[in-house]
């Protein structure tokens, strides 16, 4: 062991080793250091690997380290260092230590791997160096060593023990050119080395071929299988086609248990190629029923394979897994050929197989079944549907047409197929994101923590499944799900699990029957979970069933809407969950009653046969005893609903909205009242914490009221808008004076923090109500007039005036709602507001592009309102604040935040609109700015930072350009004292732009700068035309002739992407039920 002074001695010696031969054993002790967990010089000797690995010349010293160490980690160390050499310094080494590096790792390979016992011992070892090897080959092969390739394969038949090593060598080079090639080559490299890897595969193919022909040594055999398997992908056909591959996989190698899943691999790349000639189809045929015949003596399409699954060995479950592979790419790329008369029993036995390894119980063997099972169910119900819908073409009678009955037949074909997979699907439903009880590993039943990403895609996915599938059988779906409704009712399948599942799957086809069947089918399912509830004791066999009752209540409103008794018991019965305090009953009684609320809004607010008075009159009556077990978040989201109730001001609405808005408020205005009585007493009460957290809740429970309720709110906001803006105030000034006394770090303290929780609610709601303002209760101009005025000074000022730590951006956002929503009603008052948050903002957020991020977006959107719905605004605020706006503009634009940059390039594009539409502002605007803006534009073009902005600078450049063109800039954009005679703005321009160019890129000769400037004033170029000719230039400088320019075409990557969305969108419209409930757009509300 060396000690701390020593390893840094020792790190030096070897790093300089001052014409002394470098000491191996030094090196080892250092990495004996950095790789022991227990010696105190550990860290040290990582940094002194690390300065040793980063020494100009230690690559030269990898042969001794790898020759004289006696330290494994150090031979790794010394390969480390020599394949960093020739991933960076390759092409420039002399070619004799390229030839040397090249001959010393080909003999090291050959010297390991000819050993059967050194080959052994050295595996990890052998890896790595056959890694290094491939390195070279990347950098040498085929242009400088194309005899590489040939020399393997002689090689190869000398020695079996040899060839096997060769085998990995060639594995690992078919990955590195086919699969990691992207990132680390260039495309010409890849293609050339593809084309040589292609024109030499012959002698590859004939060397696997005398292998699995010849060879008795199992690890040979089966790394040739895995070598095999890594061409199969790109190799000519003719290869696998027209040789005796695929029978000596099927019938060799297939049927031996030690290369049943190698084979397997190479079938599966077989199976899955898709887009050849039809004539291939017959191959394909004979392929999959000779596969399935193998299978066959295996096991059969009955046999059950969960219980050996589960107790088989690590190979079984591998095997098992590479079937689900084979039989779902196989499935996806020749389904349609396989549908022939010979082959039909051989599919349907194929697909019987798939149903077995479905029901495995393993997460990611279901997801590649699932994908299958969607491809065949979304084929079918679109065969079907297509002859379902006559075209104007088809004659009434569909005379001498059989596509209808080949729809038929197809679906009768896979019709026991179906079933067995709508029983699968139901019983391994995934969870929907709603649903927040779950069973933990312990198998408690608890509140679900966080959402699992892969669940709720896997859902989506199921649901799409199973909604193809109801469409083509409904009937059965409904059998299947009500016998195993029975089954959970009478005891004989009960576990959480199975309840779980089927009401999962039940909630998911929601809008597929037609409203008399889905009728006939829920109140069945509806009353039996209702008396299974009853039925059940015990708090965690309640919970799963109430959580089960609120998922599928939640999924049906269109049956809840029809029918007023079950919406009403439906109801009652979440009231009553609200009163169970198991995790999660509570929080999902509150979400379901949501939901119901939104979509049967109507039938709460309007009298329902034999009531007395509409059910929203009752439920703001009983709502404190409702309510009284909640949680504050909980109390919100049921204001959030009874909001959502009276928000509905249909003409069958009779009752008196506002006085039941008022009696709704009751419990938060009473509480309100009682604090601002302590408060007139002694305004100390206001800031102590307990105070502080009871008015973010009554806030918090206004804003989620006034979000859901509209413009109404007016009425409850009147009640005590000055109380709150001088709650505001109090707020302010104590967080204010906390500051003065201890500095800017007071903004952490507890208290302070809870004041400013305060403030942002108040912020929040204030925004709420305005964004939700609007005719008759809350008319624009009386808005504006009883609303601003008041909250200037308190909320403006204050912002103002504090320290930057202590602006909160929620006034950002409030202004900006203001002007958004109140338009040109606030002219008058934009200067005074521009006044209160322009100048400080800016300060906070030009010091550098990462502190405040919140204030930058907020700020720009800000801006961004007032250039939209207030331009005239911008014009009567001081000239030097003016400048400030254009210049926080282009500050944005050269952001490196893409969000912000694309908000600065939106307002100087709508910015340039407005002056244009402007005339006595304009050409002061243009003298001023135009120029700078023009420069300011290709700057931030050409800075290789703002690709993704690029339809944007064309579009701006394009306008500038074609204005000055047009003379429609009346005003000099020159110097009229050193200007020559008769100047005029577009020559000007282009000089100027011209020599701009020139100096920014002196790689550009002036003639294609000339052409390039003469181009940008064409007025015959549509904007399509005008980003061809700006991005010919840009791809032309040399700063972007190396790089990733897709930036560039960043326009039309996301118009296709938009389609593509756009296209699935219309395909979930059109089929029923794809839609979730909450996606469906009520008309009638």
């Amino acid at each position: 062991m060396v000690s701390s002074m020593g390893i840094e001695a020792a790190a030096q010696k070897l790093i300089n080793p001052n014409g002394e031969e470098f000491d191996v054993s030094l090196l080892d002790d250092v990495v004996n250091a950095a790789y022991s967990p227990s010696d105190p010089n550990r860290a040290m000797a990582n940094k002194a690997l690390m300065a040793l690995q980063e020494a100009p010349d230690v690559w030269t010293k990898a042969d001794a380290i790898l020759e004289r160490s006696q330290n494994p980690q150090s031979r790794f160390f010394g390969l480390q260092v020599l394949d960093d050499a020739i991933r960076t310094r390759w092409k420039v080494l002399p070619a004799e230590q390229r030839e040397g590096i090249k001959n010393y790792v080909v003999g090291k390979v050959i010297q390991v791997s000819s050993d059967e016992s050194l080959a052994s011992t050295e595996k990890v070892f052998l890896s790595k160096l056959n890694l290094t090897l491939v390195q070279i080959l990347k950098q040498e092969w085929p242009h400088n060593w194309p005899s590489f390739i040939p020399d393997l394969v002689g090689s190869s038949k000398t020695s079996e023990i040899l060839c096997e090593n060769n085998m990995h060598i060639l594995k690992l080079l078919s990955e590195e050119i086919f699969d990691f090639s992207r990132d680390q080559m260039v495309t010409q490299k890849v293609k050339k080395m593809k084309e040589s890897l292609n024109s030499e595969f012959a002698a590859i193919y004939h060397l696997c071929e005398f292998i699995l022909e010849n060879s008795q040594r199992p690890s040979l055999l089966k790394v040739t299988l895995q070598t095999l398997q890594r061409f199969l992908t790109w190799i000519p056909l003719g290869f696998i086609f027209q040789t005796s591959l695929v029978d000596t996989l099927l019938n060799k190698f297939f049927p031996e248990p030690m290369f049943r899943t190698d084979t397997l691999d190479c079938l599966t790349e077989i199976g899955s190629l898709t887009d050849l000639e039809p004539e291939y189809d017959s191959v394909f045929r004979k392929l999959f029923s000779g596969f399935l015949a193998r299978l066959g003596n295996i096991f059969s399409p009955e046999t059950d394979l969960a219980q050996p699954f589960e107790n088989g060995t690590e190979d079984d479950c591998i095997f098992i897994q590479r079937l689900a592979l084979f039989l779902t790419g196989f499935l996806k790329a020749h389904l349609k050929s396989l549908e022939t008369p010979d082959t039909q029993q051989s599919l349907i036995a194929g697909l019987f197989y798939l149903v077995r390894v479905s029901e495995v119980d393993d997460v990611e063997i279901f997801r590649i079944c699932l994908d299958a099972w969607h491809m065949l169910a979304q084929d079918l119900y679109q065969t079907e549907n297509e002859f379902k819908r006559p075209g104007p073409m088809t004659s009434v009678l569909n005379l001498g047409n059989n596509g209808g009955s080949t729809a038929a037949s197809r679906k009768y074909m896979y019709g026991p197929v179906l079933t067995r997979v709508r029983q699968v699907m139901i019983a391994k439903m995934a969870k929907p994101e709603e649903v927040l009880i779950v069973e933990d590993e312990n198998g408690d039943i608890v509140r679900e923590t966080t959402k699992d990403t892969d669940v709720i895609a896997q859902y989506k996915t199921m649901r799409e499944t199973l909604v193809y599938l109801t469409h083509l059988n409904c009937d059965d779906t409904e059998s299947i799900m009500l016998s195993k409704l029975t089954a959970q009712v009478n005891g004989t399948e009960w576990s959480w699990n199975n309840l779980n599942t089927l009401c999962w799957a039940i909630g998911s086809i929601s809008g597929v029957m037609t409203e008399d069947e889905e009728k006939r089918f829920l109140v069945t399912v509806i009353k039996d979970l209702l008396g299974l509830c009853e039925q059940k004791r015990g708090k965690d066999n309640k919970a799963v069933i109430a959580s089960n009752i609120m998922y599928v209540a939640g999924q049906y409103p269109r049956f809840l809407k029809a029918h007023w008794k079950f919406l009403k018991t439906v109801v009652n019965k979440l009231f009553e969950f609200m009163h169970e305090v198991h995790p999660g009953v509570q929080d999902m009684a509150c979400d379901t009653f949501l939901k119901i609320a939104t979509k049967c809004r109507r039938k709460f607010v309007t009298l329902q046969t034999d009531e007395r008075v509409p059910f929203i009159a009752e439920l703001v009556d009983t709502m404190p005893s409702i309510v009284s077990d909640l949680e504050p978040h909980q109390v919100q989201a049921f204001y959030e609903a009874v909001g959502c109730m009276l928000s509905d001001k249909g003409p069958a609405v009779t009752v008196d909205r506002a006085e039941l808005l008022e009696k709704l408020m009751e419990m938060p205005n009473k509480r309100w009242k009682v604090i601002m009585e302590q408060a007139n007493t002694n305004v100390e009460s206001l800031v102590a914490p307990v105070t502080i957290k009871e008015i973010i809740k009554i806030l918090k429970t206004n804003n989620k009221t006034c979000g859901a309720i509209g413009s109404i709110y007016a009425n409850q906001l009147q009640t005590f808008f000055m109380d709150v803006l001088n709650v505001y105030k109090v707020y302010s000034e104590r967080i204010s004076a906390t500051v003065a006394q201890q500095g800017p770090g007071a903004t952490q303290l507890s208290l302070v923090r809870t004041m400013r929780s305060a403030k942002k609610e108040i912020l929040r709601l204030l925004a709420m109500f305005i964004e939700k303002s609007g005719p008759p209760e809350a008319d624009p101009q009386a808005v504006a007039q009883g609303f601003i005025p008041p909250v200037l000074d308190p909320i403006l000022g204050d912002y103002q005036r504090n320290i930057a730590n202590s602006r909160d951006p929620e006034v950002l956002t409030l202004f900006t709602t203001v002007v958004e929503k109140l338009k040109g009603h606030i002219l008058s008052d934009v200067p005074r507001i521009m006044e209160g948050l322009f100048e400080c903002t800016l300060q906070m957020i030009t010091v550098n592009f990462e502190d405040y991020p919140e204030h930058r977006i907020r700020f720009f959107e800000f801006i961004r309102a007032v250039n939209l719905h207030c331009f005239q605004a911008l014009f009567n605020i001081p000239p030097e604040h003016q400048k400030l706006v254009v210049d926080s503009v282009v500050w944005a634009m050269k952001h490196t935040e893409r969000n912000i940059s694309d908000t600065g390039l939106n307002i100087l594009n709508e910015l340039l609109q407005n002056v244009g539409k402007t005339p006595n502002v304009a050409q002061g605007f243009y003298q001023q700015y135009l120029l700078a803006l023009i420069q300011d534009v290709f700057a931030v073009m050409t800075d290789r930072l703002h690709k993704s902005g690029f339809k944007m600078h064309a579009t701006l450049l394009q306008y500038m350009f074609h204005l000055v063109q047009m003379n429609q800039v009346t005003v000099p954009l020159f110097d009229t004292q050193t200007a020559p005679v008769g100047q005029s703005n577009p020559v000007f321009l282009r000089d100027h732009i011209s020599n701009l160019l020139i100096q920014s890129f002196p790689n550009l000769t002036r003639s294609q700068v000339s052409k390039f400037v003469q181009g940008m004033f064409d007025l015959k170029m549509d904007l399509p035309s005008f980003k061809t000719h700006l991005r010919d230039f840009l791809i032309e400088l040399k700063e972007f002739s190396v790089e990733d320019n897709s930036g560039l075409f960043g326009e039309e990557d996301e118009m296709q992407k938009r389609q593509q969305a756009e296209a699935q969108e219309a395909h979930r419209f059109a089929v029923p039920g794809l839609l979730k409930p909450s996606e469906i757009v009520d008309e009638d509300l």
